[in-house]
């Protein structure tokens, strides 16, 4: 079985009374729009003009806590997948009833219990929070990445980094015996050698404040990448700045800059560029060779 979005699919179901019996048969997995939600009972659908109902108990696939309602009532107006359990007929009339828990009981058992710690896969970010970002990591299943392991450069807020609906990559931190699990992010973003490889001293870039410190400003220039500048009168966190780079120090992993200018309402977001997309990372530095410090991952 192989990840698919639930979030923001771009290929629904098609319905036909002939692929909906197929399916309710085959056990297919299929995708449809949540239209209304009917409080304390459930969620209602139109599949290809064919009315179909989901019970509360059957939208969310749980491991150790109960459902609220109002997590089930923000599925209305999105693509949530869902097995035919049920198929009723009246007359000419076809009822189905659809179960999206055991959709995912199905990816859950065949895709997702499969992962292991340091594992790359796909995702999509769905809910933003202070705390980090929740995301899709396949038929609705959701998984939390930490704000601390989203890159090696300090953010404000997960916001600073990601939006909701954006596909991304992230690994396995942990997964535990009750089906929570741990994503990180920051191991897919290169080395400290790898990001710097892209700068040269003697040169100007774009960064972005992300802290003021008494001795000075840390200035990202990509999300695993900051140098830092001496203090400037006017800087605020988040302020897009000019930048000219004074020396690059790898034994230290040191970028010494100067503030050339201020972007003031300007908007910028440094690249995400991933270093690997596949496989599964058993071992990650971030730290140079020579370097005291010491930045690691261990899976």
């Amino acid at each position: 079985m192989e990840y698919i979005r639930e979030s923001n699919i771009l290929s629904p179901s098609a319905f036909t009374l002939e692929t909906l019996l197929e399916s309710y048969n085959d056990g297919t997995v299929l995708f449809a729009k949540a239209l209304v939600y009917d409080r304390g009972k459930g969620l209602k659908f139109n599949l290809g003009g064919y009315e179909a109902f989901m019970p509360n108990e059957e939208v969310y696939l749980t491991f150790d806590k109960e459902v609220k309602e109002a997590a089930i009532a923000t599925r209305v107006n999105k693509f949530v997948c869902f097995i035919i359990t049920d198929v009723k007929k009246d007359g000419a009339e076809y009822f189905f009833e659809i179960s999206r828990k055991k959709a995912q009981q199905i990816a859950y058992d065949n895709y997702i219990s499969n992962f292991v710690p340091g594992q790359i896969i796909p995702c999509c970010v769905t809910h933003i929070d202070r705390f980090g970002v929740f995301c899709d990591i396949g038929y609705g299943i959701s998984a939390l990445l930490p704000i601390d392991f989203i890159s090696i450069s300090r953010i404000q807020s997960p916001s600073d980094r990601f939006y909701v609906g954006q596909d991304i990559y992230a690994c396995i931190k942990s997964c535990d015996k009750n089906g929570r699990i741990v994503l990180s992010h920051k191991e897919l973003l290169g080395t400290w050698l790898e990001n710097a490889a892209y700068f040269k001293a003697g040169t100007s870039t774009t960064g972005i404040v992300r802290s003021i410190e008494s001795y000075g400003v840390f200035i990202e220039l990509s999300p695993n990448l900051a140098g830092l500048a001496e203090s400037c009168e006017g800087l605020a966190v988040g302020d897009v700045v000019n930048v000219y780079i004074k020396s690059i120090l790898p034994d230290k992993m040191k970028i010494k800059l100067v503030v050339i200018s201020t972007l003031k309402g300007e908007q910028f977001s440094p690249e995400i560029k991933y270093f690997r997309t596949e496989g599964v990372i058993d071992y990650w530095k971030y730290s140079t060779e020579n370097c005291s410090k010491l930045v690691e991952t261990v899976f």
